[in-house]
């Protein structure tokens, strides 16, 4: 690697993490590619052979290929997988250069495994040890991402890529196929007519990251018109469909897939991590009646939160999430419903303290007045119509 841990360890304390860390063996990753675990990423050098000393429990490696320097030097789109790794474990993985992607099947290899760890100790000046020093930050970015957890919201590819691999939704393997597609040439007419005559596409199977689904409809099948307004208004039917739905058992898993989002986009640069973010976040600030029924669930809501902003870069909030003041107005509704009647005292108090902590912070006024004569828009079922 580039770069070493800038962490100053006791002799003794690296000798027990060696022995009983994981090991991630990484073999023939091209120099220059950017490779990292959790918050830390390097420039792999030539005697790159992997991580040492990485602490037991769930990881995020991530890797961006780059093209040779008489091609550019360009980088290639980031990819991620999690791990979960054991005291003592060696993960065995190459690089296969067609597929410009790991290839961990040797780690199926005991045999393989077991030479490998009998040369851990010549291996070792050309491992790079675990950046000890953003382990608290990675804990708290990712503390309710348990293994299971991970496993089922990962692409079942078992990669998390940064830019989706699309396919068209017709194939057109055959000529007839072609010609009867519109072309997109100088015979359209205008921008749009261009973009409409491209073949659609769709995300190859395998490779969508598999996250609950947030439903469109807040509201129970046959409701009434007033049931309508009130189920858009407090969004609470909703997300106990989905915690019904996707976390029966754990209704808390629900902050670990927040998480999960969280850490795709901000580490692994998926786009769609950002969205989904998004819209679990909407959904939780905006359930009034959860937030009196379900203390633990929003107690979490706010620890998650505190650190997901505290990581943000200053300037990111100008650039995304500040777009339509999203945070300032989801996290207005948060405060209002978890200040409200009802709600748990613990609860209050934290959400008043989080609140004064984001308005000393980042200097948010969540005290402009709610636009309460604004219409709440519906959609109603088909037939029901509103005299």
């Amino acid at each position: 690697m580039a770069s070493s841990s800038s962490v100053d360890m006791d002799p003794d304390v690296a000798r027990r993490l060696f022995e009983e860390g994981a090991t991630l063996v990484l073999l023939g990753v091209p120099r220059g590619t950017e490779l990292g675990l959790d918050c830390k990423s390097w420039q792999v050098g030539p005697r790159f052979r992997g991580v040492k000393m990485i602490p037991p429990g769930l990881h995020f490696l991530h890797y961006s290929s780059v093209n040779s320097p008489a091609c550019g030097s360009e980088i290639g789109p980031k990819t991620g997988l999690f791990l979960t790794l054991k005291p003592r474990d060696v993960i065995l993985a190459s690089w296969d250069p067609k597929e410009e992607d790991l290839d961990f099947s040797a780690s199926k290899n005991e045999e393989e495994v077991s030479r490998i760890r009998a040369t851990l100790q010549e291996l070792d000046p050309y491992l790079g040890p675990y950046p000890y020093e953003v382990m608290r930050k990675w804990v708290s970015l990712s503390d309710r991402i348990s293994e299971e957890l991970a496993n089922n919201l990962q692409p079942l590819s078992g990669r998390i890529c940064a830019f989706s691999d699309v396919v068209p939704e017709v194939q057109m393997r055959h000529t007839k196929d072609r010609a009867e597609h519109p072309r997109n040439d100088t015979a359209c007419q205008s921008m749009r007519e261009g973009l409409d005559r491209l073949p659609r596409m769709k995300v190859r199977e395998g490779t969508e990251l598999r996250f609950s689904d947030i439903p469109k409809k807040t509201y129970p099948p046959g409701a009434t018109p007033a049931e309508i307004t009130q189920c858009s208004m407090d969004l609470s039917y909703a997300l106990e469909t989905v915690l019904e739905k996707n976390h029966h058992l754990q209704p808390l898993n629900l902050l670990g897939e927040l998480q999960f989002a969280f850490v795709c986009f901000l580490i692994g640069n998926v786009y769609e991590g950002f969205e989904h973010w998004k819209r679990v976040l909407s959904l939780m600030c905006r359930s009034e009646e959860a937030m009196r029924t379900r203390k633990d669930l929003y107690l979490g809501l706010i620890a998650v939160l505190y650190h997901q902003l505290g990581e943000i870069p200053p300037d990111f909030f100008v650039d995304i999430v500040s777009q339509s003041n999203f945070l300032t107005t989801t996290l207005q509704d948060f405060f209002q419903f978890a200040t409200g009647p009802g709600v748990d005292g613990a609860l209050r108090k934290r959400a008043e303290k989080f609140k004064a902590h984001l308005t000393k912070k980042f200097r948010w006024d969540f005290e402009a007045d709610l636009d309460d004569c604004a219409p709440v828009v519906v959609e109603l079922p088909e037939g029901v119509t509103v005299d």
